[in-house]
């Protein structure tokens, strides 16, 4: 679908045409719709797949058209880091380009005068607010602020919140606001407390389910099976001399710490990124981390999505993630803006179903590259099972589906689409031959 067949406005169709966007991604295709007719929606899509457009682009239109105050606030984003929220702030800026709405970014931070320039927006009634839970609270917390013309409460990557502990803080805000205006919120993930607190906020809404993208081939995905004594030496040597801006995942907060601290005793220069962490430190490992003072970042999930870092050569997943949605957010923090890269996963004996899921979602099994013998035995795994596969084998022979043809009007391109999301292809596992030659070929 073209973004000109939904009903946008002028203003908002300008700024699409000028950024040479043409077609919608699905996730646009069907959340759009459901917004401009004003219903509360559920949209889980993955992070890459446009879904801030798809917020956005119907805001502005509603607000053309909606017989908003201008004098008051009437729409709150909400966002669970400073990251995202300027990634938001940016986006909107440029779809709202031609149209006469005004937006604050309000978000935690060192610049002073930061703080000046939310309170001024937060008092004199910008039409759009971009927040985070903790710094819109702080605001409220001070002095008040007039929420009765608030229209539209949207929640963006709300897992993630959930995640870093944001659920009361969001209802805190909710509480503040007009029960009947419109809640919208995105997801990558469902899982029970989102599934709550949209119980708790929306009125009969709509979902919208996007099927999570695979990884795209330009990242090498690699696995090895050790025990869990094993992990950190192996860390050490999959990171070359001079590599920087490696992530390692772990799952718990306090095994971050543990691995972080046993790192840096083995001379890598490896920081922790958790929810721990104030706002203000978090902002200073993200930044000496964007600018390569850091060469191992090791975080939770909190960094999983929404970081916009470009030249991440190596991730390691030092715990296997529990769902595939989360070990795709986490490998592809690599390989982006058209970059390759490499995301190698550790297996301990327990790990094993956890992964099996994972293979049988890529529909491929990963290569396996082997311990290093001074690591010690690896063990033993049945090389017999096989993950599951849905896709057929292409025939030689058969003819492959011709698209339908376009409108003359219309363009031929398909990258003309707000989205960040790569294709991915169906490839054959790799051989298990030269296993180390191949991954010193990647990493390095």
């Amino acid at each position: 679908m073209y973004f000109d067949e939904l009903p946008l406005s002028d203003g908002v169709l300008d700024a699409l045409w000028d950024m040479h966007f043409d077609e919608c991604t699905p996730v646009q295709e069907k959340t759009i719709p459901v917004i401009l007719e004003g219903r509360d929606v559920i949209s889980c899509a993955q992070t890459g797949t446009g879904k801030t457009a798809a917020y956005i682009l119907p805001l502005l239109t509603n607000l053309e058209f909606d017989g908003h105050d201008p004098d008051k606030l009437n729409a709150i984003i909400m966002a669970p880091t400073r990251e995202l929220a300027q990634q938001i702030d940016q986006q909107m800026q440029g779809f709202g380009y031609f149209v006469p709405f005004s937006s604050v970014a309000v978000y935690g931070g060192r610049d002073g005068g930061a703080w000046g320039t939310q309170i001024k927006g937060l008092q004199t009634g910008a039409d759009v607010v971009i927040a985070t839970p903790g710094r819109l609270l702080s605001h409220m917390n001070i002095y008040d602020i007039d929420f009765s013309g608030v229209k539209y409460f949207i929640l963006d990557e709300a897992d993630r919140m959930l995640d870093m502990g944001f659920y009361d803080d969001i209802m805190t805000i909710y509480k503040r606001l007009p029960q009947d205006c419109q809640k919208i919120m995105f997801s990558a993930t469902m899982p029970a407390d989102i599934r709550k607190m949209a119980k708790a906020i929306m009125h009969d809404p709509v979902e919208v389910q996007i099927a999570i993208s695979r990884p795209p081939e330009t990242i090498h995905q690699m696995a090895v099976d050790l025990y869990d004594n094993q992990k950190t030496g192996m860390v050490q040597r999959l990171i070359h001399d001079g590599m920087k801006k490696v992530i390692v995942f772990v799952g718990k907060k306090q095994r971050v710490k543990d691995l972080t601290l046993a790192l840096r005793q083995k001379g890598l220069n490896a920081r922790a990124m958790h929810s721990d962490l104030e706002q203000k430190e978090r902002d200073e490992v993200m930044l000496d981390f964007r600018n390569a003072k850091i060469d191992v970042l090791v975080a939770t999930d909190i960094v999983a999505r929404g970081i916009d870092v470009d030249d991440i050569p190596l991730v390691i997943n030092y715990d296997v993630p529990r769902d595939a949605e989360d070990y795709v957010h986490r490998i592809g923090r690599t390989a982006r803006a058209e970059n390759k890269g490499a995301a190698v996963t550790f297996i301990g004996p327990d790990d094993r179903r956890y992964f099996a899921k994972i293979e049988n979602f890529l529909h491929k099994r990963i290569e396996r590259i082997p311990v290093p013998a001074e690591l010690g035995e690896a063990p033993i795994v049945n090389e017999c099972a096989k993950p599951a596969s849905k896709d057929k084998p292409h025939s030689k022979n058969k003819p492959r589906t011709k698209n339908k043809p376009r409108s003359k009007n219309k363009p031929t391109s398909k990258n003309n689409s707000i989205s960040t999301e790569q294709p991915a292809s169906k490839d054959n596992p790799a051989s298990t031959e030269n296993h180390s030659r191949r991954m010193r070929h990647s990493l390095g």
